[in-house]
Order: structure tokens, then C-alpha cells, then sequence
């Protein structure tokens, strides 16, 4: 309890500073827009060089202090290590063995839990701990992933059928080809949707931030949209996501002075060597195939049994920070 008033200074105080840190990478995102449309096009090699380099210096390192964050969420309870790789470890083999064994329910399993940690991550200063929060949550994460996939499917379709998972389902990839606008749509309706409901029933948020998280949303969902897929996804996924997420878990570990700028240093290099290690186990077997978008598609893999044990881990201390703030 004397960590309370603590954490709501830091939720404050963040809020603020997330609005900041959001305009500047949005401004990011206009500078890379304009660079691909009037200056030169970004050739499809250099943004996979990007999307590398991004990995390594921010992708990975987010999660790689979920030990530290997992110490903090349980608050003065007693912490097994060994524990809690057991359990993190047993979930990225699961979800590593859905993925396997049902491809296409893996997949849409996938989506579901990305869409959902990426809409905690945007939106973790709103209370989501209620059923329309979470709907809220989902259907924003689910408007991100609709355009960046979804809109450039073309780009996707070659990663797909690299795999055998993805010629025993080419009449699902094909639908889903020829039902773009449809899928984007209903993403879209649903957002605004679980948006109106959430803001009537949680009508003390001031007019001002409803406007500014709307036009916030407007402006990232253009530069998605006029991406491609790869440059896309690096903007979202290694700018915006991964940049939001280090400033969230640095302040979370440092909130009660328990850990120090060093220790969180430590920890997130140590265990981003440890799951880049992992990671290139599914990225080198591309070169088997000998092209980028086979290591595009190795790598895919690699982060998504990752997100499962991440998100909880992500989901734990956003419930805190959301708890101890009101």
C-alpha cells in the first residue's frame, strides 16, 4: 500500500509523456512515408536490413525483462525463479506446438493474443479489466494487424506458402485474398463500435483526450496503411510498440527504487542474447531457402511463441499499474 500514491504519480506523469513520445514517432513514421513516396523507395532489402537491426536493438530486448517484471508483479510474495521458467517456458512450447500441430487455428490464435497485447501496450492507460474494455483492447490491436497484413496479403501470401501448413490451406488464404475490404471492415466497425461503448460507459474521461486518442489512432492507421508490409511492420512493431513498451517497463521496475538502471540494463541483455539465440534457430534454417522472406517468415515464428508467455507477463503488470491508480 505505501507503493499507492507512487504509482499514481508514475501513471500520471507517463501519461503525459507518453503523448510526447507518441507524436515524436508518429512524426517518424511521416518522415519514413515521405522518403518511400518522394524520394526514393525503400528497396524491400534495406527495410528487411531495418527490420533486423530493430529486432536486435528493441523487438527482443522489450521482452527480455519479463523476469524482472514478473519479481514486481507479485509484489513482497515469495518468487521462484525455476517456477517461473517452468511455466514460461511450458507456454511458448505449447503455443510453439499449436502453431505445429493446427496451423490454422495457431494462427488465429495468434492474431487474437498480438491484437490484444498490442492494444494493452497503446492502451494501457484505460481501464480494460472490465469485458468491454478488453473488446476495446482486442478490436484496436485487431484494426493495427488488419492493415498491416491484411491490406498488403499480397506481401504475406509468399511467407504462408513457404510452409506445407500453408499449401494444405490455400483455400482459406485465398478467401481471405479476396475478402480484404470485408475483414478490414469488420475489424474497423468493431473498433469504433467497443469505442463508443467504452466512453459512455466511462464518460468522466475529458473530451480532450477521447480527441486526441482518436486523432493519435486516425494518424498511425494512415501511416500503416500506405507502408509496406515490412516497413509497416517495423514502424509498428519496432518504433512505436517496442519503444512504448522499454519506457513502460522501465518505469514500472523503477517505481519503488527496487531495481536500479544497471540491474534492468543487465537483465535485458543477458536474456535478449538468450532469446535471439532462439530466434536464429528459426531464422538461419532459412538459408536453406536462401531468400529474405523465408528468414522473414523463421522469424515470425520465433516471435509469436514468444508472445504468449510475453503477454501474460505484460498483462500482470499493466493490471497493477491500472489497480494502484485508482
Amino acid at each position: 500500500m505505501q507503493y499507492i500514491p507512487h504509482f499514481i504519480i508514475y501513471t500520471c506523469y507517463t501519461f503525459k509523456f507518453t503523448c510526447m513520445i507518441r507524436v515524436t514517432l508518429l512524426a517518424i513514421g511521416f518522415i519514413l512515408l515521405i522518403v518511400q513516396y518522394f524520394i526514393h523507395p525503400i528497396p524491400n532489402s534495406t527495410q528487411f536490413v531495418i527490420f533486423l537491426i530493430g529486432i536486435i536493438l528493441l523487438g527482443v530486448p522489450h521482452g527480455a525483462a519479463d523476469l524482472l517484471v514478473a519479481t514486481e508483479n507479485i509484489g513482497k510474495q515469495a518468487f521462484s525463479t525455476t517456477k517461473f521458467f517452468a511455466i514460461y517456458l511450458s507456454r511458448l512450447f505449447l503455443f510453439a506446438a499449436i502453431l505445429y500441430f493446427f496451423p490454422l487455428a495457431g494462427n488465429i490464435l495468434f492474431i487474437f493474443i498480438a491484437a490484444y497485447h498490442f492494444g494493452e501496450t497503446d492502451l494501457f492507460q484505460f481501464k480494460t479489466d472490465k469485458l468491454i474494455g478488453k473488446l476495446f483492447v482486442t478490436s484496436y490491436g485487431l484494426v493495427i494487424l488488419s492493415i498491416i497484413l491484411v491490406n498488403h496479403f499480397e506481401e504475406v501470401i509468399p511467407i504462408f506458402m513457404m510452409f506445407e501448413s500453408g499449401a494444405k490451406h490455400i483455400e482459406t488464404i485465398n478467401w481471405i485474398d479476396g475478402h480484404r475490404l470485408l475483414l478490414m471492415s469488420i475489424a474497423g466497425i468493431a473498433f469504433f463500435t467497443t469505442t463508443f461503448i467504452y466512453f459512455l460507459q466511462y464518460n468522466d474521461i475529458e473530451q480532450k483526450d477521447k480527441g486526441d486518442f482518436i486523432t493519435r489512432f486516425a494518424f498511425l492507421c494512415v501511416l500503416l496503411y500506405f507502408m509496406p508490409m515490412a516497413l509497416g511492420f517495423t514502424f509498428y512493431f519496432i518504433i512505436w510498440h517496442s519503444i512504448l513498451s522499454l519506457k513502460n517497463i522501465v518505469g514500472y521496475l523503477r517505481v519503488d527504487n527496487n531495481h536500479d538502471s544497471s540491474a534492468i540494463i543487465k537483465q535485458i541483455v543477458l536474456y535478449s542474447a538468450l532469446a535471439l539465440a532462439g530466434i536464429g534457430i528459426f531464422g538461419f534454417s532459412a538459408f536453406y531457402y536462401g531468400n529474405n522472406s523465408a528468414m522473414a517468415g523463421y522469424i515470425f515464428i520465433g516471435l509469436a511463441v514468444l508472445t504468449a508467455p510475453h503477454m501474460e507477463v505484460m498483462h500482470s503488470m499493466y493490471k497493477n499499474l491500472r489497480n494502484t491508480a485508482t
